[in-house]
C-alpha cells in the first residue's frame, strides 16, 4: 500500500475527532437505556412447520405475501418459486435470465413479484397473468443501475423503491417504467431496506458504509444518519410502532435504534462469539427479535430485557434471509443448504 500523505492523515484524524465529539454529545442526550421491568414472555416453542424443497442451489432470499400464506424465494439455480406455505406445495416456478438473484419480494397485494441481483436490473412479474410459455408474465424491466440490486420493496402495485450497489436509492413507476427519483447519501453499497409500517413513504436503509439512514420520499433527501455498527449493515427492520427499528451487522451485533432520540438504545450479542448476522426480523408484538446467522441458526432475544432466549436450529449452512409473515404466525428462512423452512411461532 502507498504511504498516506500527511495532509490525508491530518484530515482523517480531524474527522475521527469530530465523530467522537458528535457521539459524546449524543450520549449526553441519552437519559437511560434501561427499559424498566418487563413482563415474562409466554412459554412456547417455535418448531419447523414446513420444509420447502425444490431449489437445487443456494437459496438467497425469501419474502411473504400480504396474505401470510404465499411466499417467494430466489435461488442461484436461476429460479423464483412461489410457495403455498400452508401445504408446502409450489404454486409457480419462474425461470430467470440471470441466476445471480439477491432479492425477491411480493407486492402487498400479492399480484406482483419483483427480483434482481447481479444482473444490475429490477424485473417485475405479474403472477396472475401468464405468457405464451405458461410462466408468470414479465411486465417490466428497470435498467439504469450501475451496481447489483440488493433490496427492493413495493409501495403499492404502481411504485417500487430499491437499494443497490451503486450507493443509490431509486423509486420507479411500474406502469410507465420511468424513474421517479434517485437519492444519494450512502458512501457504500446499499444492503438493506425497510419501510415504516404506518407510512411507506418513510424507510430506512443499511449499507456497507456502516451507517443506517432514514429517508422520506416527499423530502427527496436523507433525514437522519445513525452511526454505531463497526462493519457492514446487512439488514434492517422497522418496529411495529414505527418509532424504532433494528439492524444486524457483520460486526456480530444486532442493535435497536430510536428515531425520536436519534440514537442507539440497545446492543444484542449472541452467546457464540463467531456468529455474524445476515438478516433480522421482529415479532408483530415487537417483543421478540430474530436474527439469522452464518452459524446456521436463528438467534432470538427478548427486546426489552435484552436476554438471549434461544435459537431455531435445523439448517445445515449459512442462513441468508428471514421473513416474518404479516400475520405474525410464521417465520420463513432461506439458506445455502438449498432449503427453505417455515417456522411456527
Amino acid at each position: 500500500m502507498p504511504k498516506p500523505d500527511e495532509e490525508t492523515e491530518s484530515m482523517r484524524k480531524e474527522l475521527t475527532s469530530l465523530v467522537e465529539k458528535c457521539r459524546e454529545e449524543q450520549k449526553k442526550m441519552c437519559d437511560t437505556q434501561d427499559f424498566g421491568p418487563a413482563s415474562s414472555i409466554p412459554k412456547g416453542k417455535a418448531t419447523t412447520r414446513k420444509q420447502l424443497k425444490g431449489h437445487i442451489n443456494k437459496v438467497t432470499c425469501c419474502h411473504f405475501a400480504g396474505d401470510s400464506r404465499h411466499a417467494v424465494t430466489g435461488s442461484l439455480d436461476g429460479k423464483l418459486i412461489i410457495w403455498d406455505c400452508w401445504t408446502g406445495n409450489k404454486t409457480m416456478i419462474i425461470p430467470l435470465r440471470s441466476a445471480w438473484v439477491m432479492t425477491a419480494v411480493f407486492a402487498p397485494s400479492g399480484n406482483l413479484v419483483g427480483c434482481g441481483g447481479m444482473d444490475n436490473m429490477l424485473t417485475v412479474y405479474d403472477i396472475n397473468n401468464r405468457d405464451s410459455s405458461g410462466v408468470a408474465k414479465m411486465i417490466r424491466e428497470f435498467l439504469g443501475y450501475e451496481g447489483f440490486l440488493s433490496s427492493c420493496r413495493f409501495l403499492d402495485d404502481t411504485k417500487v423503491v430499491t437499494g443497490s450497489g451503486d450507493m443509490k436509492i431509486m423509486e420507479w413507476d411500474i406502469e410507465t417504467g420511468n424513474k421517479i427519483k434517485s437519492l444519494d447519501g450512502h458512501n457504500g453499497d446499499v444492503a438493506a431496506l425497510s419501510l415504516k409500517p404506518q407510512d411507506n413513504q418513510v424507510f430506512v436503509t443499511g449499507s456497507v458504509d456502516r451507517t443506517i439512514r432514514l429517508w422520506d420520499l416527499r423530502a427527496d433527501r436523507c433525514q437522519q444518519v445513525f452511526w454505531g455498527h463497526e462493519a457492514d449493515v446487512n439488514s434492517a427492520c422497522f418496529h411495529p410502532d414505527g418509532n424504532h427499528f433494528v439492524t444486524c451487522s457483520e460486526d456480530k451485533t444486532s442493535r435497536l435504534w430510536d428515531l425520536r432520540a436519534d440514537q442507539e438504545l440497545a446492543i444484542y450479542k449472541p452467546p457464540t462469539p463467531n456468529s455474524s448476522f445476515t438478516s433480522c426480523a421482529l415479532s408483530v408484538s415487537g417483543r421478540l427479535l430474530f436474527c439469522s446467522s452464518d452459524d446456521a441458526s436463528i438467534h432470538i432475544w427478548d427486546l426489552i430485557s435484552k436476554t438471549h432466549v434461544g435459537n431455531l436450529c435445523g439448517h445445515e449452512n449459512r442462513i441468508t434471509q428471514i421473513a416474518l409473515a404479516p400475520s405474525g404466525i410464521g417465520l420463513m428462512s432461506s439458506s445455502w443448504d438449498n432449503s427453505v423452512k417455515v417456522w411456527g411461532l
